[in-house]
Parts: structure tokens; sequence; C-alpha cells
């Protein structure tokens, strides 16, 4: 699904076969789930591989590394081009890409010693699909925010996610909701949440989220097109009675839901703030010169 056996990554600083490539089996990663990683997309634009937001991604798994402790030696810029290589000897231009630092060796519950890249790309369409979501609430919460640093994407932390996301989808549903510690709404098991109430749009504040790079780019498309957004903290009772909701993320692109729990929402999904952001934000990421403008 996501290799065969020409595709090509870069890894350790060489383009390899991924097929032939190896890791160590005593790597801290491995052990730990005490890695980095990013997520972007590319898009077909006039023809050409174009990434969004590249920038905005290396610096947040800079950031995510210098964050949990994990070396990172790395050139973003370099890395940038080194993703457009991996897409061209791939021939990819609508793809996902993965960067992912790991730790070397390391059986002690200490900082990383050493770390070792890998950029891959795949074709991979909309993660939560292109119909509208019927969503669960979770009974695992996010993570305590005095317990882990919340805003870095490390890979451990995606256990969690796993455990949400698969109860959900064994009891019937397409995705989970999760809550904060202190059962507000936090986020989706790998994207930002948002609920519109009477012509208004609201999303969990910083705290215990990821602050995604496509929530950021939502709120920029919503000081833009005048709708407003408020970060702000609420409950699951608050949404049962909204008019529509929505998740978006790098993956999941902007992808609207129909009910939470069983209850659908008021409004729908094509009258919703929502069904004119991912109109937006679509048009936004197709586009070459905004893309552009929002690097």
């Amino acid at each position: 699904m996501y290799y065969n056996q020409d595709t090509i990554i870069y890894y350790k600083g060489e383009f390899v076969k991924a097929a032939n490539a190896r890791a160590n089996l005593y790597d801290q990663s491995l052990h730990y789930g005490y890695g980095v990683f990013e997520g972007l997309r590319s898009y077909d634009i006039d023809g050409k591989a174009v990434l969004f937001k590249p920038e905005a991604h290396f610096e947040r798994m800079a950031y995510s590394c210098n964050a949990v402790g994990i070396p990172y030696p790395f050139d973003n810029e370099e890395l940038i081009q080194k993703t457009y290589e991996v897409l061209t000897l791939n021939n990819l231009k609508d793809a996902y890409v993965r960067p992912l630092v790991s730790c070397g060796p390391n059986m002690q519950l200490t900082k990383g010693k050493s770390s070792d890249l890998l950029i891959a790309a795949w074709e991979w369409g909309a993660y939560l699909g292109n119909t509208l979501l019927h969503v669960q609430t979770s009974a695992f919460q996010r993570p305590n925010p005095a317990a882990f640093v919340v805003d870095a994407k490390v890979t451990g932390h995606y256990v969690n996610s796993i455990l949400a996301c698969q109860v959900a989808k064994d009891n019937g549903y397409d995705e989970a909701l999760l809550l904060d510690i202190n059962n507000y709404v936090a986020e989706g098991p790998g994207a930002n949440f948002f609920m519109e109430k009477e012509g208004k749009l609201f999303t969990p504040p910083c705290g215990s989220i990821l602050p995604g790079i496509t929530r950021k780019t939502v709120i920029e498309i919503c000081k833009e097109s005048g709708i407003s957004v408020s970060e702000k903290h609420f409950t699951i009772d608050e949404v049962y009675e909204s008019d529509g909701a929505f998740f978006c993320g790098t993956a999941a692109e902007v992808a609207g839901i129909a009910s939470l729990d069983k209850k659908f929402f008021k409004k729908p999904w094509e009258e919703t703030l929502g069904f004119q952001i991912q109109k937006k934000y679509k048009s936004l990421v197709t586009e070459k010169a905004r893309v552009s403008e929002f690097a």
C-alpha cells in the first residue's frame, strides 16, 4: 500500500529503495515510541508537485525534536529539497509525505544520543474519506499536558489515537472525538475539531491539543472571509446543540461531520460554514499563486 519494489525513500542521508532499507532493532524509537514525525501534502499544480507549507511543517519537526531532547542536526531548507527529490524519484505529484526522526540504539530512559531521518511519500486520498463522518465521543482522554509535551508531534503519543480510533470503528463509527482531562472537547485522534453555532466557529484552545498547521490555515481562511472564529473551551453537550462540525488536518484536509454519538447536527452540511471552508481550503491548496502566498 505504501511502497513497492521500486519505491525510493531518503534515509540516513541517502536515496535508497524502501524494500532494501534497514533499521537497527535496538533503536530507542522502536522500543519506547521516542521519535518525531510530520505529515505534508503535495499537490499537482500545473503538472508540478508543490508542497503546502513545507517550512511550517519542518519548523514544527525541529521544535518537536528539541522539545523532547531528540538531536536535530538537519537543515530544513535541505530537507525541503530532499522531499521534492523523493517526489520526483517516485513520479509523485498528488501525494502524502512522511518525514520521521528516529533515535539510534539506546535502552536507557534518557534523551536521544543520535538520530536518523526518513522521508517517504505515497499516494493517499483524504485520510477520513470523502463522505460525511459519524463520530463517537471516546472514553479515552487526550494525555494530561502536565505529563507530556502535547504540542510536539511525538510518535508515542499516537498510541492514544490508535486506541480511541479503533474503539470507535469497532462500535460502527467512522472516527472518535476525544476530551481533555477536564472533560472539555479536545480533538480527534489525528485532526483538530471545529464546531459552528449561530454563524460563528469555535475550536478548542491550545493546551491539550496539537496546534495543527491546517487548523491555523482554517483560522486564516476565516479571518480572510469575515467568519468569526473563537478559541475556547466547550463541552460535548454544547456540540450536540451546535449547527455543524468538522475535523481538519493535513491528512484529513477538511472533513465534514454528520453526527456525534448518533445525534445529527441542525444544518445540512452544504449550508454550514464548514462546507464553505472546505471549498476554500481545497481552492487554496490547489491554486499555484495561493500556495506560494501561504507557504
